[in-house]
């Protein structure tokens, strides 16, 4: 046989028949898949599902109506942005005749909606992606039904409840993603079984607790994120063994250190994430076998020793973030030589000097002023010139209310720089961004603001860090001051939206000279909606020279929501000024202080006028030490106002100017000679007791200061004259506001915002505060709002300071009807707990705008506590939620009453700490679901206590309760008496 060289012509035969050959078969193929039809189950369930969902198929797939037709079925990439929704078929079945639905994704379309049972139908799907909607309700056991699903992932939706068990049988499952959810309570331990697992994110999904033991078994687990989730207990162990992880994150959660050894195993992580653990310091050896890292935050996460010498080692590490930890020791000179892009090592206790040349990688950033940021401030340290500085946070110079000139800070800083203005004040930045583009830390809007009388150009524009944000009052004079931030939140669609994008939380603390203020403080959330101002005021002691306010993210809110890398403090604009009377120059920050003065002296006879002086002196001298004598032993002093200047202040007391009248006083608006409106709280009956009274109040809140507590400016004590000054707060009390007596509408999330301040104004006054107090009376009208509509607690007449040793005090009963706890009222037996059964009535009445006792329409009395329990044993709580409110989140409404109903069990050992109640309002903890109605409301006694003031009916329907010393109703502002045996130091 002869053996030809094949020609060129031949070849090219070849290919053009093998080609052919090859479309041929293709075609066939694809004419089978056509000619296959859709399971007719499968399309009445898909039909179903998508009718419920408002949803319209496509027209690339769904041809003809035939679902697996078209992108369904040929190379159509399943998440192409222009395949939404999408689904995926696979039509081999049944000698290719018959298509099953494989693949189903709705993504970012804000569709709402539930997961329906028709869902299992589809038993084939093995992809089920609904990510970036506002489906709701329950994620339902039936989906363990669902066993082919090999992706499961519902994030960024706003499902709820609780995981179910069922997930344990998806045992094919390849990734689940949950996060960016309100779900609680904890991960079954049956999620344990699923050994295909190998992608898991949990991050902002609410889940709680620890991690199940049953993990251990996840061996193959590559992806794990469990940021922002309140998730506790020790990090597991048996992590360590999860040798095929790449990536870890947990921040902002519960968790407890120490981080442990056997992560050293973890040699294939290329980026771990931990930061803000609790207890248990941790060391970094751990750290050294894990060559392929390219990220390390290890961010405030308790780490003590020394940074390894050898940490440069890990030849790929690009971010290193050890910032906020105990570390000590020299800075390994191997960490300037790497190829690092971003290192941050701030506060810590490092020792050593920086190298004078780095890795280029590195950015060498360091801009006139650092010296002033020194750790003992040294610009105009002992030589103050002001006493007062004004920043527009990440914007142009504006002129804002009372001429405040609030100065430019406008530079874009970067991941890690700072600025110094003219030694006057700074900023100081640390953070990145993880995915975030474009400006890092300036952020605008042109929507306007709402909730604030102030100058809206000062909220359009904001400062923004992923970290730790620090603004620097420098060369201030040493006394107290006060200083007001100002918060809107313009990066966020507003939460009722019903859009996934509404999901999204900013939350930071608030540290001023260095004590936290504000824990998990939420813009949104405080000023009852997006692009709504608020206004933070604290108090501070400036000692040596230097003001410091200190914003930081630690781990807490949504990182990617409404873009990615979008999250950490937010603030607009920063005011300080000074409570005394400066004596540096007037180099303030309002308009005009550039101008110079010309000082005009008209020379008289300085004898006489010495003369007079002295005279005046002396008198005012004698006249103040017999008043003080009344003030004595009160702890810290407060300022005090002569009669004349408070008359002046009131225009002589005007009728036009009063705000109420309670027993024992009457209550005007004021103003004083340096502007400030105050409330003046005039005591018209001079008695030992009531003069008791009015000495109890002053020595309670001058020693307690709480952004929820009313503010004491001081008091007038003037021969038989006792007066109070308050600061003014001007929408009055909320049983104003609640029951009609004024204009003022509040809608859910001012309610809901009203009793998360109140609470931690009573959880400061119990726990935090020395000594501790009781007030005694808590009651809608002792709730005064600012003008943000921020909760304040006053009237404190009443109140009582007990040991905390104690476990109750004995004493006459005081306070008013209707709020008053059974084992107060009866036996007077008194204890915080008795403010507690107070808030939870007061909780009732913010919710269904009616007062704690009220007549029917049918002239029925009607018991909001029995109505409460009435309804929510009969499953209609939302029954009781006020008609006027056309809208209101019904997740928090049903949280509210169960916290409301928790609080007025009949045994105070029942009731929770109002520590407790902050913890269940923010979400922070569960809310106990063993309660039950407690005894006294179908007891005799309980309607016998409240009918006292039958027969005192206002405004149509509602009885209002009075103090049970003073028959009268309280103004905003209220006066009550203080029982004749009632000492102030009782109790101590």
């Amino acid at each position: 046989m002869i053996l030809q060289k094949p020609t060129i012509s031949s070849l090219f035969s070849r290919f053009w028949n093998f080609f052919f050959f090859f479309i041929i078969l293709l075609s066939s193929q694809k004419s089978e898949a056509q000619n296959a039809s859709t399971d007719p189950s499968e399309v009445k369930a898909l039909n179903s599902l998508f009718q419920q969902w408002d949803l319209q198929a496509i027209p690339s797939w769904n041809i003809s109506g035939e679902p697996c037709s078209g992108s369904a079925i040929d190379e159509t990439e399943f998440e192409s942005s222009d395949n939404n929704p999408a689904i995926k078929c696979n039509c081999s079945y049944d000698n290719n005749r018959t298509c099953h639905i494989t693949k189903l994704r709705v993504h970012a379309l804000d569709k709402n909606g539930v997961i329906s049972e028709e869902i299992t139908t589809l038993k084939y799907l093995e992809v089920f992606k609904i990510d970036e909607n506002y489906f709701t309700g329950t994620l339902p056991a039936f989906i363990g039904n669902l066993s082919a699903l090999v992706i499961l992932s519902v994030s960024h939706n706003a499902f709820y409840g609780s995981l179910p068990k069922e997930l344990g049988k998806l045992k094919g499952l390849y990734m689940l993603s949950i996060g960016s959810n309100n779900f609680s309570g904890s991960l079954p331990p049956e999620i344990g079984n699923l050994v295909n697992l190998q992608q898991i994110y949990l991050d902002s999904s609410g889940i709680s607790g620890e991690i199940p033991s049953t993990f251990a078994n996840l061996q193959n687990v590559g992806i794990m994120w469990a940021s922002d989730s309140p998730i506790s207990g020790k990090i597991p162990d048996f992590i360590g063994n999860w040798t095929r992880l790449t990536s870890l994150r947990f921040q902002g959660n519960s968790l407890e250190g120490p981080i442990p050894s056997s992560f050293s195993q973890l040699t294939s992580l290329e980026s771990l994430r931990i930061s803000d653990i609790y207890n248990g310091s941790s060391s970094l050896d751990f750290v050294k076998n894990l060559k392929n890292l390219t990220e390390l935050v290890l961010r405030n996460a308790l780490l003590t020793g020394r940074i390894p010498s050898d940490i440069g080692e890990i030849q790929h590490l690009l971010k290193l973030d050890l910032s906020f930890n105990n570390l000590t020791g020299e800075i390994p000179s191997s960490l300037f030589n790497m190829t690092l892009t971003h290192l941050f090592l701030g506060n810590n206790s490092l020792s050593g000097s920086l190298p004078v040349q780095w890795s280029d990688s590195l950015q060498n950033m360091v801009m006139p002023g650092l010296d002033c940021l020194q750790r003992n401030f040294p610009c105009n340290r002992d030589s103050p010139l002001y006493a007062s500085f004004s920043i527009k946070c990440g914007g142009p110079q504006v002129i804002g209310r009372g001429d405040i000139v609030y100065e430019a800070d406008d530079l874009v800083l970067g991941p890690a720089k700072f600025y110094v203005s003219n030694e006057k004040w700074a900023v100081s930045k640390a953070g990145l961004y993880a995915d975030k583009t474009g400006k890092l830390d300036l952020e605008g809007t042109v929507a306007q603001i709402s909730g604030t009388n102030e100058n809206p150009d000062l909220f359009h524009t904001a400062r923004m860090s992923p970290g730790s944000l620090r603004y620097y009052g420098l060369g201030l004079e040493n006394g107290p001051y006060t200083v007001t931030l100002q918060f809107a939140e313009i990066g966020f669609p507003n939460q009722n939206s019903e859009t996934w994008a509404g999901l999204a939380r900013r939350v930071f603390d608030i540290y001023i000279q260095g004590s936290l203020e504000l824990k998990d403080f939420n813009i949104a959330k405080e000023a009852g909606g997006v692009e709504r101002a608020i206004a933070k005021k604290f108090n501070a002691t400036v000692s040596e020279n230097y003001l410091e306010i200190h914003m930081f993210w630690a781990g807490k809110g949504t990182c990617c929501i409404p873009k990615e890398g979008y999250y950490g403090p937010l603030i607009a604009a920063v005011h300080a000024a000074s409570d005394f009377k400066p004596t540096v120059g007037t180099r303030s920050s309002t308009r005009g202080e550039n101008r110079t003065g010309l000082i005009v002296g008209v020379v008289v006879s300085s004898v006489v006028v010495g003369l007079l002086l002295l005279l005046v002196i002396f008198y005012c001298r004698k006249k103040s030490l017999a008043n003080d004598e009344e003030l004595v032993g009160i702890g810290p002093r407060p300022d005090t106002f002569s009669y004349a200047e408070l008359r002046a202040a009131t225009g002589d007391f005007s009728p036009s100017n009063k705000l109420g009248e309670g027993g024992y006083g009457v209550v005007y608006k004021g103003t004083l000679l340096d502007g400030r409106v105050v409330a003046v709280k005039q005591i018209s009956v001079a008695s030992n007791h009531v003069n008791r009274q009015f000495i109890a109040e002053i020595a309670t809140i001058s020693v307690v200061q709480h952004r929820n507590l009313v503010k004491l400016y001081g008091c007038c004590i003037e021969g038989n004259r006792r007066i109070l000054v308050y600061e003014y707060l001007e929408n009055k009390s909320l049983d104003q506001a609640l029951f009609g007596k004024n204009d003022l509408h509040l809608d859910w999330p001012t309610r809901f915002n009203i009793c998360l301040g109140t609470a931690r104004g009573l959880a400061y006054l119990h726990e935090e505060s020395r000594p501790r107090i009781i007030h005694r009376d808590v009651k809608a009208s002792n709730i005064l709002l600012d003008a943000a509509l921020c909760p304040k607690i006053s009237d404190f007449g009443l109140a009582k300071l007990y040991d905390e040793n104690k476990t109750h005090v004995s004493t006459r009963v005081a306070g008013t009807i209707g709020y008053l706890a059974p084992e107060y009222a009866l036996r007077g037996r008194l204890t915080e707990k008795a403010d507690v059964f107070s808030f939870g009535v007061v909780a009732l009445e913010v919710i269904s705008g009616k007062p704690n006792i009220y007549n029917s329409q049918d002239g029925e009395i009607i018991y909001l506590l029995e109505s409460a329990w009435t309804s929510h044993e009969s499953g209609r709580s939302l029954g009781l939620v006020d008609p006027t409110l056309t809208e209101f989140n019904e997740r928090e409404v049903i949280q509210l009453i169960r916290v409301a109903l928790l609080c007025t069990q009949a045994s105070p050992t029942l009731r929770p700490t109002m520590s407790r109640v902050v913890a269940m309002l923010a979400g922070d903890a569960e809310i106990d679901t063993d309660i039950s109605k407690p005894s006294y409301l179908t007891e005799l006694g309980y309607r016998d206590m409240a009918n006292l003031n039958e027969g005192n009916i206002q405004d149509g329907n509602a009885i209002v309760p009075g103090p049970v010393n003073d028959p009268l109703f309280p103004s905003p502002y209220s006066v009550s008496e203080l029982p004749v045996s009632e000492l102030i130091a009782e109790g101590r």
